[in-house]
């Protein structure tokens, strides 16, 4: 976007380029940045975050845009050119997580000492939905740069570079590397995973003997045991949703539910 000396936008664009995105080039100084910096920074992005009055937004949408469908890329371009829009200058942490790349990036990088962001200080606290789950058991792991959440079984089992989402279970003779694990939404009992494990089937979690590098999983997977999920191929991009998952920017993604079998190769 391109604002005035005042905060006033001026121009808004959705993700311009060449000649459009040259225009939108701006006195980055006003953001704190020194002059060569300012140089090297010289545009304003917008986070996507919007606030309205109630009776402008919703003349907007039933009067003056009504068949509008995006604000980014609609509603506010349009906006700007004829209602008081402001920027709200923000310099704090912030990342564009609207790809596959860019959500793994952002989530591991906060596992990086010191991080990015940081989700330990006292002064700005961050408010979760309680969920009253008890903490994670560790029997015999090693953990190295991770971040492990509430209710978690990790059993001799190698850990690097991982966030390890709620009630995750990792098996013995696991190995897992710059992954992000979504965990599971509920447990399954002894019985009901010994009742699988009988009739061949996988439970939710990471089987015994399973490598892992590279990998979204997403919550209640089930990933069974000796299985290989490293993209050894680097594969960039693949659509195997028969199969439970897909490849984006040499990231394996595992979909939310999904079952890789006992032995499979990725």
């Amino acid at each position: 976007m391109k604002i005035d000396s005042k905060g006033r936008v001026l121009y808004f664009a959705e993700k311009p380029k060449g000649d459009d995105l040259k225009a939108m080039e701006v006195d980055t100084t006003v953001l704190g940045l020194s002059p060569e910096d300012a140089k090297k920074a010289p545009y304003i992005a917008s986070m996507g975050v919007y606030v309205f009055k109630k009776d402008i937004l919703l003349k907007l949408l039933r009067w003056r845009y009504p068949t509008a469908n995006d604000f980014g890329s609609e509603i506010i371009p349009a906006s700007a050119k004829e209602c008081n829009v402001k920027a709200y200058l923000f310099d704090g942490y912030w990342e564009d997580i609207g790809t596959i790349r860019s959500f793994y990036e952002a989530n591991l990088a906060l596992t990086a000492q010191p991080p990015k962001f940081s989700f330990y200080d006292a002064a700005k606290p961050i408010y979760t939905s309680p969920r009253y789950l008890p903490p994670t058991k560790v029997d015999s792991c090693k953990i190295v740069q991770s971040i492990v959440s509430h209710g978690c079984f990790l059993r001799e089992c190698s850990v690097e570079h991982c966030i390890v989402g709620i009630r995750s279970r990792i098996e013995n003779n696991v190995e897992l590397k710059d992954t992000v694990m979504l965990g599971a939404d509920y447990y399954e009992t002894d019985a009901e995973r010994a009742a699988l494990l009988a009739q061949g089937k996988v439970p939710i979690g990471i089987g015994e003997n399973s490598k892992i590098r590279n990998c979204i999983i997403d919550k209640n997977a089930r990933i069974g045991k000796n299985v290989v999920l490293t993209n050894s191929e680097n594969v960039e991009e693949a659509d195997r949703s028969a199969d439970g998952f897909y490849i984006r920017s040499g990231i394996t993604v595992i979909f939310k539910n999904s079952t890789i079998k006992d032995g499979t190769v990725i």
